[in-house]
């Protein structure tokens, strides 16, 4: 048996885990799979698992002409990722904006980005977020906005958070949440809804409490179930969100999408996060730690049996191709699912589009595929007399589900190639915007850059 010599297929920069000193990174590839290593002088050497099989690393890509802000908040002084403002080296614009509402919650879960409830911080008042709003107003453009935390449904003045942010021009905003207070306070979800909500994005690890145990602390499926009939009934969209550990819950993909197909048109999307080593979790990974976007998309199709295939995902529109990945699909009358995506196998050959382009597109489909509000009642859809094209097209307005992923990036594989082209930025206290990535970056010892500065 023969094993490949490696070979490097590109150079970039990213830093290093335990003392965050920006280093040279070199990524490489041996057989089917794709590494970056990278040298600390002080620390050592570093190898981490970016990607693995099919489809293959080289047709993954989407080009684009970067969107060079006139709006650039900070001066690059000290190179990525310690300017963050944005800085003027940055390549894309916001298409998602979290504003951290608090640092409290509910829970003590063992994976968590933002080792929440682990800090005093307190709340930012009313005055304090509108202030984050109007900084997200000055980059000329209007975002889409997620309230995040913590466990944002902590605070009795939420609705009126959403309300604010709806006052100033914002049409779509998002709630991330554990679920638990919506799940049993149907009053509390309805002044939200009133204020103005429009989606809510649901931590959603599975459909077995073993998973929920393991990764939450508790039994939580049944509580998971009741959010989605509450938010059925307010007429909300949600976003199912499981973060994917291996060992933990990677079997369950193909039960989770058929719970989201079952639960049309209340749930809109299913958002994988494959685990990343930042936050409450930052240790270095051993290879068979990693879930790699393809391992996402192998085991798809693997626990749908084929329903869902790998050639239905593309790379995305907005952040780096090496990022994400996407599928809208169509859940047909006779339990059939159409797929609207078809990507080829080649490398792409296409056209650079504008950066910012990508990102208004992303704006849109977001908030229109994620908001509830314009299903038809589903006991109608089966008896529609039309042909198979015009039930399609009816379906993909009524029973149309995305299935997505993020990879976000850690200290460990932090390409800053990649996180210039970040598109889901944080706003500071100060007005500051930060990319997602570099918010949450934890080094080896639990040191963070941005997070609780």
């Amino acid at each position: 048996m023969t094993h490949e010599s490696p070979v490097t297929i590109a150079e970039t920069q990213s830093i290093c885990p335990a003392c965050f000193a920006r280093v040279p990174a070199k990524l490489i590839t041996q057989q089917d799979c794709v590494f970056m290593r990278k040298t600390c002088q002080r620390h050592g050497d570093f190898q981490t698992l970016l990607w693995r099989g099919d489809p293959p690393y080289e047709t993954w890509s989407r080009p684009k002409i970067p969107f060079l802000s006139p709006h650039a908040r900070s001066e690059v002084r000290n190179g990525c990722p310690f300017d963050c403002g944005l800085c003027s080296d940055h390549r894309q614009q916001t298409c998602t904006a979290l504003i951290e509402v608090t640092s409290r919650c509910n829970l003590r879960c063992t994976v968590c980005f933002a080792d929440s409830g682990a800090t005093s911080l307190r709340d930012p008042d009313m005055s304090e977020i509108g202030a984050s709003y109007e900084s997200l107003l000055a980059n000329g453009y209007v975002s889409n906005v997620q309230l995040s935390g913590g466990e944002p449904t902590l605070r009795e003045d939420l609705p009126e958070i959403v309300t604010l942010g709806r006052s100033m021009g914002f049409d779509f905003i998002q709630l991330n949440t554990n679920g638990l207070r919506i799940a049993s306070d149907l009053q509390y979800l309805e002044r939200l809804k009133t204020a103005g909500l429009s989606s809510v994005f649901l931590q959603f690890d599975g459909t077995e409490n073993s998973v929920y145990r393991e990764l939450r602390g508790g039994d939580f499926f049944d509580r998971k179930v009741q959010v989605i009939r509450n938010c059925r009934e307010m007429d909300l969209g949600v976003v199912l969100v499981p973060t994917l550990v291996p060992g933990v819950n990677l079997h369950n993909v193909g039960v989770i999408l058929s719970f989201a197909l079952e639960n049309l048109p209340t749930v809109r999307g299913v958002h994988f996060q494959p685990v990343t080593y930042a936050g409450r979790y930052p240790e270095m990974p051993a290879e068979g730690d990693r879930l790699t976007l393809p391992d996402v998309m192998r085991a798809i199709e693997l626990h749908t049996k084929g329903m869902i295939r790998i050639e239905n995902f593309s790379p995305p529109g907005c952040e780096n191709a090496l990022c994400s990945f996407h599928g809208s699909f169509v859940a047909m009358p006779d339990g059939h699912v159409k797929s609207l995506t078809i990507r080829s196998e080649e490398p792409c050959s296409c056209a650079s589009e504008k950066a910012e382009d990508g990102a208004a597109r992303t704006r849109h489909c977001v908030a229109e595929q994620w908001s509830a509000g314009n299903a038809l009642p589903s006991s109608t859809q089966g008896d529609i007399p039309m042909g198979q094209w015009d039930v399609l097209l009816e379906r993909s307005r009524t029973h149309r589900l995305t299935v997505s992923a993020m990879a976000f990036q850690d200290a460990w594989n932090l390409d800053l190639e990649r996180l210039k082209d970040c598109c889901i930025h944080v706003v500071l206290q100060d007005g500051r915007l930060v990319p997602f990535c570099a918010y949450n970056l934890t080094g080896a010892a639990g040191r963070s850059l941005y997070r609780g500065k």
